[in-house]
């Protein structure tokens, strides 16, 4: 027996979304964060340290940086960002590397667009067929969600960050957000029997797989295959295809063993360990903590989609996102409540979101509303005034903050940045008027506040704050510091220092690298000494500079010169 639906939508409420305006937000909300932007520290520069090993000649199997492993079993994204630079020499290497991860991203927010569309044309998930008056076409109401899904996973706080670095999460998410949409291509009614629909889902099921695996989720490119198989098998698809599907999962983790094997020698790969903490309090509080903010607000909504489809969560539309949204969450919360695997969880979430969007009533969208409005509007305006603070001293108190917290940073003024954020908050404030003057009806309105406020932060941090952001969270400062005391054509030897910031010292200074093997090790005549340093150089090395790398009482980095040998025999 069918369940009843929860969805009373009119065919004002499915109008389109114009389509300028979720390729202006992808293209607002995509490229700051790429455009103009350093690598910064951890896994970004680690990630960019190895891929600059690789297009130098070092192994393409055993990722490492001057002789040591770094981030293992995360083959795929070195290779995009190392074939990247070796395909595009005349583009500086950040700016090859970042180019597959700006596809990446692109294509997240595109598949699940798709994802939810597909799922919005089942028969189950259609609206109730009003008793009078004008029934709504499924092709505009499934539109009409997506458009709810996409705007759900640009407002989503977790996503902003993670999606934009240069690393294996971006790949990672490409990876699950294509399969989400394969899987849904089996439930495309009479267009299931299509032998080449079939064999492009059943291809990008296992392409994306294979890609889980070589990226650093071999747990997840298993288990996300096998889950699809068994909601296929669920739902009466042929059982060659669910076939196809569970060795996809057996294969891509076939395949990360045999790799790993051939590479370290052992079958080491990241599987989750954390179960022993269920009952550890202070790790719940951390993974709350963590979920009040990054999931926020797409898991609000879905949550409220669960409880008002909850007579449905056995059909595809509701019970492959809830999979997906599930499979992720135990998986992070395995790994210790790691905000990289979390990551995976956003576009499953998004559109279990959408689905509550044709059931809100109007006081908790109106709620929606003014939150978004007041909250990114509150932090538009902070931003705006640090900036301002920065560039001309007033108000005093917050241009103190920033000359205690990053010391010796001169922000400069960017014209055409400047323009652009001075257009994003005039549209902003449009936006806002617009959506304030008029009841508009069409579903997607409830989150058009929310994607936008999000996209304006964004763009003012990636425009205005850019210059800041790089020198506190960049190695650049430290960098061309340290290479303006070394003499053109010198190598540098180091200890003490992590492959992200050899890679920093590479890609900024120029730098050509050793590692020192201590002693009386007389490969390179200067030593760069890090915080991270376990032997302290012999009398045999002069201390020619003591550098802080952002501020004096932090980390130092010592810059030490072999002394001169004495001569030895020389009459007097």
């Amino acid at each position: 027996m069918k369940a009843p639906t929860p969805a009373l939508v009119t065919p004002e409420a499915v109008r389109r979304l114009p389509r300028w305006v979720p390729w202006l937000l992808i293209v607002a909300y995509v490229l700051p964060g790429f455009v103009g932007r350093d690598p910064w520290r951890g896994a970004e520069l680690t990630t960019l340290a190895a891929m600059l090993s690789m297009r130098d000649g070092g192994s393409w199997l055993h990722p490492q940086v001057l002789g040591e492993a770094v981030l293992p079993l995360q083959w795929l994204p070195y290779w995009l960002g190392a074939a990247a630079m070796s395909a595009l020499p005349m583009l500086p290497p950040v700016v090859a590397a970042q180019l597959p991860f700006v596809a990446m991203l692109g294509l997240s927010l595109a598949c699940t667009w798709y994802a939810a569309y597909r799922l919005a044309r089942q028969p189950t998930a259609q609206p109730l067929t009003p008793a009078f008056g004008e029934s709504v076409r499924a092709v505009d109401y499934a539109r009409a969600l997506a458009d709810g899904a996409l705007l759900a996973l640009v407002a989503t706080l977790g996503l902003a960050t993670l999606a934009h670095q240069i690393s294996g999460a971006a790949v990672q998410l490409a990876a699950v957000s294509v399969l989400g949409w394969a899987t849904t291509q089996a439930w495309r009614g009479s267009a299931s029997q299509d032998r080449r629909a079939w064999f492009l889902a059943l291809f990008a099921v296992a392409l994306s797989a294979l890609a889980l695996a070589l990226s650093g989720a071999p747990a997840l490119g298993a288990a996300l295959p096998w889950a699809a198989a068994l909601w296929w098998r669920r739902t009466g698809v042929r059982r060659r295809y669910v076939v196809a599907a569970t060795l996809a999962g057996v294969a891509a983790l076939a395949a990360a063993l045999g790799l790993a094997r051939v590479t370290y020698g052992v079958p080491a790969l990241p599987w989750p360990h954390g179960w022993d903490g269920l009952l550890d309090s202070d790790r719940w509080r951390s993974w709350g903590r963590l979920l009040a903010w990054f999931v926020w607000p797409s898991a609000l909504l879905a949550l409220l989609a669960l409880w008002r489809w909850r007579r449905q969560l056995t059909q595809p539309h509701l019970g492959w996102p809830l999979t997906w949204a599930g499979l992720v969450l135990m998986m992070a919360w395995a790994e210790g409540g790691n905000d990289r695997t979390l990551l995976l969880a956003l576009p499953a979430l998004a559109i279990l979101a959408a689905w509550a969007l044709p059931t809100l009533r109007g006081s908790l969208a109106a709620a929606v509303d003014w939150f978004a409005l007041l909250f990114y509007t509150g932090a538009a305006i902070i931003v705006w005034v640090i900036w301002i603070a920065m560039m001309t001293g007033v108000p005093a108190k917050p241009a103190a903050n920033v000359a205690r917290l990053v010391p010796g940073f001169d922000s400069p003024l960017h014209w055409g940045a400047l323009a652009l954020a001075l257009a994003a908050t005039v549209s902003w404030f449009a936006v806002a008027l617009w959506r304030a003057s008029r009841c508009a009806p069409a579903l997607w309105k409830g989150l058009v506040l929310s994607a936008s406020g999000l996209t304006l932060n964004w763009l003012l941090l990636m425009t205005l704050w850019l210059p800041l952001l790089n020198w506190g969270l960049g190695l650049r400062p430290i960098s061309e510091r340290v290479a303006a005391r070394v003499p053109p054509g010198v190598c540098l030897a180091v200890t003490g220092l992590s492959a992200g910031e050899l890679g920093a010292l590479q890609l900024h200074g120029g730098l050509t690298l050793r590692r020192w093997q201590g002693g009386s090790d007389a490969a390179c005549p200067l030593l760069l000494v890090g915080p991270r340093a376990t032997v302290t150089p012999e009398d045999s090395w002069l201390l020619r500079a003591d550098l802080a790398r952002l501020r004096p009482h932090r980390e130092r980095w010592r810059l030490y010169e072999r002394a001169p040998t004495p001569e030895v025999g020389r009459a007097p």
